[in-house]
């Protein structure tokens, strides 16, 4: 039962994202509903196989806007209509992106990279800072599973290296650098919805979320020396020993070199096909990244020759991989029917109207103070950053703010950054904790705690200076 279940999910939600790429192109008077009615199977298809722990932030979803709904008296016909395709893009874009890890796993590209820089990387800090920007260019490609990959990586390579010192050098390195790609790489989908949804300029969301972002990674650097100091170990003499080691294995490999230079031009011609299209189509951001992708990754494997091997991974892809995303995907197709029931009730009016009354009731206090902390708070309830910036950036869409959308995209996604550095219950903190066995606690609240604060402040000084000069 439960692997027909599977199945029927598996086909009902690539239905549903093959017809959300034909209503936006097509459109038509009837696909909408047809685009709705297969979202609605495949979001029960998919409470057939979930456990009751994994199904119950979706349903509490669920039943809250079922709720809103009742008392706004809004019809739920119209809702079920409408409501089931709010997400079809992001859910899209959620099922194609994980097919770029195809093309990594053809060649180490990744380790390459690695020793490529190992020469730079010959103190602490430089390990550290290379640690960190490894991590956000593989999370371009691989989103939360970058953290796994460069954890083995360099557990590998620190094999000798124990203690509670290394695993929060390693740990902390790892979990900000990740936390902190949801402000700026494309690739990642909360930045993505939040840019889409409130119109936010791609460039310059990019622009200013990496810039804040690597001032985030020299933040880090700098705390990590403090950190070295609180432990009193001499983390460089360590990773010297093993730089010494390696030396004489890597000195005539010339694989590793060719392997740099082909990540680079695939990194290039991905990211830099994004932004060309975005430039010159005007296609949703949401749907160039999917067909980019799809396109990217074909080429590759022709380019290659290896044909056969896209048949391989896709069925594979199929029969594990798109099950394994059911919590996810029900989490969101939920959360669209409840940003749906809010803008269509108009409580989402009267929510920002609560923050705004509440920063003027206190002085100094804005709305941009207080923004970051709705994520951050949700996340300690349980939702992640996509579904959390997923709600407020959509109740955010249908209402007047007095602030251009680019600074409400950083606002949302720095309560991001916190959140998934702090919270408990936030996938990232729980992948990191599997490999390196340190508590989920230690690993998040304890051992980024006075980092986030110091990044909140931060980015508030950028916030409201903004708001003093430009405003």
């Amino acid at each position: 039962m439960v692997q027909i279940a599977k199945r029927g999910y598996t086909l009902f939600i690539s239905l549903y994202v093959i017809m959300h790429f034909i209503v936006y192109f097509n459109g038509g008077e009837s696909l909408p509903a047809v685009l709705s009615l297969l979202g609605l199977v495949a979001f029960f298809t998919g409470y057939f196989f979930l456990p009751v722990k994994q199904a119950s932030i979706s349903l509490l979803l669920f039943i809250i806007a079922l709720i809103i709904h009742f008392t706004a008296g809004t019809s739920l016909v119209e809702a079920s209509v409408s409501g089931f395709t709010v997400m079809s893009g992001l859910i899209a874009l959620l099922l194609i992106v994980p097919v770029i890890s195809w093309v990594l796993e053809e060649k180490p590209y990744i380790q390459s990279v690695i020793n490529f820089a190992q020469n730079l990387l010959n103190t602490s800090r430089k390990f550290y800072f290379g640690m960190m920007m490894i991590t956000q260019i593989i999370s371009y490609f691989l989103l939360f599973g970058s953290i796994p990959m460069v954890y083995g990586m360099v557990n590998d390579f620190l094999s000798n290296q124990k203690g509670e010192v290394w695993e929060n050098y390693k740990g902390t390195a790892l979990l900000r650098a990740f936390a902190l790609t949801t402000m700026w790489v494309v690739s990642i989908p909360s930045f993505i919805f939040a840019v889409d949804a409130l119109g936010a300029s791609l460039g310059l969301s990019i622009l200013q979320g990496f810039f804040l972002s690597f001032a985030g990674i020299l933040l880090s650097v700098l705390f990590s020396h403090f950190q070295e100091r609180h432990y009193g170990v001499d983390l460089t003499e360590g990773i010297q020993e093993q730089l010494a080691k390696i030396a004489e294995e890597k000195k005539d490999e010339t694989d590793g070199n060719r392997n740099v230079i082909e990540f680079v031009v695939l990194f290039v011609t991905l990211f830099g096909s994004i932004f060309l299209l975005n430039a010159i189509w005007d296609v949703r951001l949401l749907n160039i990244i999917p067909i980019v992708i799809v396109a990217w990754v074909l080429l590759y494997f022709v380019f290659r020759r290896r044909i056969g091997a896209i048949a391989d991974n896709g069925k594979a892809y199929v029969k594990k991989h798109i099950p394994d995303k059911a919590q996810q995907f029900s989490i969101l197709l939920a959360a669209g029917f409840l940003i749906n029931a809010v803008n269509q009730s108009g409580y989402g009016e009267y929510i920002v109207d609560g923050l705004f009354y509440i920063t003027e009731a206190v002085p100094f206090l804005n709305f941009l103070w207080v923004l970051p902390f709705v994520v951050i708070i949700l996340g300690f309830i349980g939702l992640g950053p996509l579904t959390v910036i997923v709600l407020v950036s959509g109740i955010l869409q249908g209402v007047e703010l007095p602030y251009p959308p680019e600074i409400i995209v950083l606002g949302i996604t720095s309560g991001s950054v916190i959140s998934i550095m702090l919270s408990p219950l936030i996938l990232p903190s729980i992948i990191l904790s599997s490999v390196n066995r340190l508590s989920i606690i230690k690993n998040g609240l304890l051992f980024n705690y006075k980092y986030a604060l110091a990044f909140y402040v931060m980015v508030q000084i950028y916030l409201q200076l903004f708001v003093l000069f430009f405003l």
